[in-house]
Formats: structure tokens, sequence, C-alpha cells
């Protein structure tokens, strides 16, 4: 143990010591959760932020850092967002994954995107901002066929050449697999998407 640490150790009392001992790095945490784990939950909340070893995410959040040879790592996306949800269904993407379905969209963007059932609105959490929004449906994970459905949902919104995506698109209509495809239209298009696809090809 170094000296730096003992330095750290003796600015905590006995209580929130134990605590901090209980709690994972790179975990994060609800207010409600550690208030079971301490008979003083908030002065050994300020009495760990202060001593850094639990960093505060949002109101009534809080997450034990990983360390690395580079600092304190925040945890990952689907810990933050997961525990601000408190469900586990959900996805999360930036928009510049578009880039990779090949209809020569370019931009990258400083967002985050969750899709979800229950939450809707932009939310601060960290040093980050993600954006929520209620879908009926979505798949667990991001596929090349949901990308090409989304983009095609998401374009008007999108910094893009709209008339030189719409293009590419139709002419990169036939690489999907024809199965993988007609199913992502069927449950993630917008009906606008999916008339614009029918009409592509021909049905």
């Amino acid at each position: 143990m170094t000296a730096v640490s003992e330095v750290s150790k003796k600015q905590v009392s006995g209580a929130a010591e134990r605590l901090a001992a209980s709690l994972h790095p790179g975990r994060v945490y609800r207010r409600e959760a550690l208030a079971e784990m301490s008979t003083a939950v908030d002065r050994h909340l300020r009495e760990l932020v202060k001593d850094g070893r639990v960093k505060k995410l949002a109101q009534g959040m809080y997450y034990v850092p990983r360390v690395s040879s580079h600092g304190p790592v925040p945890p990952e996306d689907a810990e933050v967002v997961g525990s601000f949800l408190r469900d586990t269904e959900f996805l999360v993407f930036s928009p510049s994954a578009y880039n990779a379905v090949g209809l020569g969209t370019t931009q990258l963007y400083n967002c985050t995107l969750v899709y979800n059932h229950k939450r809707h609105g932009v939310f601060k959490l960290g040093n980050r901002q993600f954006d929520f929004r209620v879908k009926p449906r979505f798949p667990k994970k991001l596929t090349p066929e949901f990308l090409f459905v989304d983009l095609l949902n998401n374009l008007e919104q999108l910094a893009e050449d709209r008339d030189a995506v719409l293009r590419r698109a139709q002419t990169k209509l036939p690489s999907f697999d024809p199965g993988r495809l007609k199913r992502a239209l069927s449950k993630f298009g917008s009906v606008a998407t999916r008339k614009r696809t029918n009409g592509w090809l021909n049905v």
C-alpha cells in the first residue's frame, strides 16, 4: 500500500471506510442501495466523494472509478444507463455508427443515443450527455441492417447530404441479406422508411 493511499484512508471515518470497502470499481450505485449499507449514508458519501474514492454521477447516483495507468476511469455506458433506468432493456450507441453502413456518411457526433422503454429526453450523467428516446422496439445489439434502417428513420435530423445518402442507400440495398433487412424494416422502420424502401424494391 502506498503512502498516498495510507493518507487517503486517514481522511475518512472508519464507518465510511467500511462502506468504501464493500463497493466495486467500475460500478454505479444509487443512494438508496448505499443507504442499506450505511447508518449515515449522506455523511459517509460526502467523506468518500471528498476523498476521491467515490464520484458523484448525478443526483442520487455515485460510482467508484477504476484506476488505470492514465488515472481514474469512468464507468461503462451500459453500467451508467442501466443504473439510471433501473432496467436492462436498452440500446446505447452513437450516431457515428451510421458511418459503418457504407452510405457515405462521414459526420462524427458528440452525443450518445439510448433507445429504451422508460425515459425520454437529454440527461447529463457525469460529464456526458445521453439522449434517451423511448422506442417500442430495438435490437439487443447493433447490426448493419438495423443501422441502415435507423439511419433512414433519422436522416432529417442528421448533418448529412440527404439526397446523396438516399441515392447511395438505394444502390446499397441489394447488398444486404434480404431476410434480415426485411425483418429490420418490419420491426424498426418508420412508415416513411418502409414506404421509401418498398418503392426502391418495387413492392
